[in-house]
């Protein structure tokens, strides 16, 4: 197969499906406009100290688990990948109370019933649904019919509902919504599709990567630059160019054009239509539908440079949660929940907490480091409140402290493009999936989406989805083949 791709943008569903195409014959071109691949992979470093942007840990990894057959087929398995405590790799602290996420579906059970004993029953029930809903990971994302997977009856059901009527105990409610910084936990549309595959990948095995998440991206690019393909930085596109219903390729910024027989684009639906201003075959009911669509909420993070030696490192991530927060009904104002995430390699960790664009939009028009000195103590404010509801779990972590360093949803937008500084792409919504869970088809026939806006997000979904676009173009067959799904 000779034809040329041209994938906009180095973020992960850009890279995998780059990979795939080129490991299929054809010729592929990535075209990323940052100087950086990568995305919300991006690595970077202050000082001696790598920080990681997006990625913090990563579930299902084993053979047999939900991720294992996308990253063996991506060659990624071999990465320095480090398995989080099984007996502990998530804690939920509610208050003054703690517990424990283990791995494993029964050992999941066993761990919160101890707390719980009165809700075995209803931990049973919750952790075989998630079960069974990872086990038919590939029958509903790589169904024989592409209108299977978008069809399913769990983009149509409310996460919230489920649990609810599987759940009786409110503070159970509360602890098994309490990794919610994985999600937006909305209680009016999150469909439990979203809910159920992500809380699953976790509970089969969870891990995290030495060195930084910079490296999957590098190890992406190198495998396709070996299958021919390229990868071009600081490579700007400014429009997709169509002849009768297809593309003929895209413009980019420097005016040079790349003649492409298909385009696939990892990047936020509202900037593909901004590359397709002048496409007829695009209709304004098209346009009108994808801007109507919503942003989940983004996150502000202090990556913190700890002192040698001043604070032990925990396999395991902790989750910190005001007694009287409502997981399911963010408040942004102030600050009711905090993951901490530890580096296995370094003295550091980060603290995360959920925040929304219209929190620091005021200074969206300011150019990076120069944003005013209350835009500093806006985020210095930020860190304070995330020190005091962690530091009763983490006593040590203030003096531990050497520096702190600060990103909010306008970081994100201004060194990985997405949208508004979202998190987890556009908001899916369960009363109606079919116009918030996107297709990667465009009204241009050889033009593809790809990327968290799609169906999933996070690491597993956007391998997903990075499949799912692949098979569009290559077809359901022999994506299926590949990946070894009978």
């Amino acid at each position: 197969m000779n034809k040329r791709t041209v994938v906009i943008g180095a973020g992960l569903g850009g890279l995998q499906c780059a990979y795939a195409l080129a490991k299929n014959g054809m010729e592929v071109i990535v075209l990323e406009q940052d100087s950086h691949i990568g995305g919300c992979l991006q690595s970077f470093r202050r000082g001696t100290t790598l920080f990681d942007t997006g990625l913090h840990y990563i579930g299902g990894l084993r053979e047999g688990e939900s991720l294992h057959p996308l990253f063996r087929y991506f060659n990624l398995l071999d990465l320095p990948w480090q398995q989080l405590d099984e007996a502990c790799f998530d804690e939920i602290v509610i208050g003054e109370n703690s517990y424990a996420f283990a791995t494993g579906h029964e050992r999941f059970v066993e761990a919160l019933s101890a707390a719980f004993p009165n809700e075995r029953q209803g931990l049973c029930d919750y952790a075989q649904f998630l079960k069974n809903v990872g086990e038919h990971i590939f029958d509903s994302f790589l169904p024989r019919e592409a209108s299977g997977f978008y069809g399913s009856s769990l983009f149509a059901r409310s996460a919230h509902e489920f649990l609810e009527e599987t759940i009786h105990d409110p503070l159970l409610r509360k602890v098994l919504s309490g990794t919610s910084i994985k999600m937006e936990l909305n209680r009016d549309t999150l469909p439990l599709y979203v809910f159920a595959q992500i809380n699953n990948s976790f509970i089969q095995s969870a891990w995290r990567l030495r060195g930084g998440g910079q490296q999957i991206a590098d190890h992406l690019a190198e495998n396709i630059r070996s299958m021919g393909g390229m990868v071009r930085t600081s490579a700007g596109v400014s429009a997709i160019e169509e002849k009768d219903g297809r593309t003929i390729g895209v413009r980019l910024q420097n005016d040079e054009f790349v003649e492409a027989d298909y385009v696939v684009a990892d990047i936020h639906p509202h900037e593909v239509l901004r590359l397709m201003a002048n496409c007829p075959s695009v209709r304004n009911v098209y346009r009108r539908r994808m801007q109507s669509l919503d942003d989940t909420i983004g996150m502000f993070t202090a990556n913190i440079r700890l002192k040698p030696d001043a604070m032990p490192y925990e396999n395991r991530n902790i989750f910190v949660h005001r007694e009287d927060a409502d997981l399911w009904n963010i408040d942004t104002q102030h600050v009711n929940s905090v993951m901490v995430s530890f580096y296995s390699d370094q003295p550091a960790i980060d603290l995360l907490t959920p925040m929304r664009w219209s929190d620091v939009s005021q200074w969206a028009d300011k150019p990076v480091g120069r944003r005013g000195e209350d835009y500093v103590a806006y985020k210095n404010e930020k860190v304070e409140q995330c020190l005091q509801l962690v530091e009763k779990r983490l006593p040590c972590l203030r003096d531990a402290i050497d520096h702190v360093y600060t990103s909010s949803p306008l970081t994100y937008y201004r060194y990985t493009r997405t949208h508004d500084g979202s998190s987890f792409g556009i908001r899916k919504d369960w009363h109606s999936p079919m116009t918030t869970v996107l297709t990667p088809r465009t009204p241009i026939q050889n033009v593809f989406l790809t990327g968290q806006n799609l169906n999933l997000h996070g690491i597993l979904g956007v391998s997903m989805t990075s499949v799912f676009t692949c098979a569009e173009i290559l077809g359901m067959d022999q994506m299926r083949e590949e990946l070894k799904i009978k």
